[in-house]
């Protein structure tokens, strides 16, 4: 029964994001942010919001794994 739901909500997730692919290809802000080059701008600032996010959940995760081995003895 687990199983067929899971199935049953994959495929349902499958079908909905078809519709992502009905809009127009062109985009015309892409378009004008790629040719003032601002688009290189903005993946660089979402790359660093990344690799922030990471380093705080790694520091966290060894501080807490830290007061785990702690907490045992």
């Amino acid at each position: 029964m687990i199983k067929r739901l899971k199935y049953s909500i994959t495929a349902l997730m499958l079908f909905l994001s078809l519709g992502l692919f009905a809009q127009r290809p062109e985009v015309e802000m892409a378009d004008v942010m790629r040719s003032n080059g601002k688009i290189y701008v903005v993946v660089a600032i979402l790359a660093i919001i990344f690799a922030v996010i990471t380093i705080y959940l790694v520091s966290i995760d060894r501080k807490i794994g830290k007061l785990e081995k702690d907490s045992e003895k």
